[in-house]
């Protein structure tokens, strides 16, 4: 099963702290490796916790295992890092910045 998403970006104590030890370490990667999402949208799709889930946007696939976040329905995180970045892209549209916030994505059950 599938269904369309918004994704937003940001940082986390967890990968803060991987990220002072080294953005290529065993402790960033783990910090920054994981799709957040509310327990209802979990539930409706027949996704468990830690279960390898997919998500798809405009310019990249990744597969990270979901967690049970505090978030409201149809919004899924992920911590910044190089899971994260495989979803941006690089456009910036005149900004600078690429859009960290606000992506559509599609999650699918695999």
């Amino acid at each position: 099963m599938e269904d369309f998403f918004t994704l937003i970006t940001g940082r986390t104590k967890g990968q803060a702290h991987g990220l002072h030890i080294g953005a290529g370490s065993p402790a960033h990667l783990e910090a920054t490796s994981f799709i957040e999402i509310c327990s209802e949208d979990m539930t409706r799709l027949g996704i468990k916790n830690g279960q390898i889930v997919r998500l798809r946007s405009d310019t990249g696939l990744v597969e990270a295992p979901a967690r049970t976040g505090s978030l409201p329905s149809g919004l899924v995180f992920i911590p910044m890092g190089p899971t994260a970045n495989a979803l941006v892209g690089t456009d910036t549209f005149g900004t600078g910045m690429p859009l960290f916030k606000g992506q559509r994505v599609k999650l699918e059950r695999i």
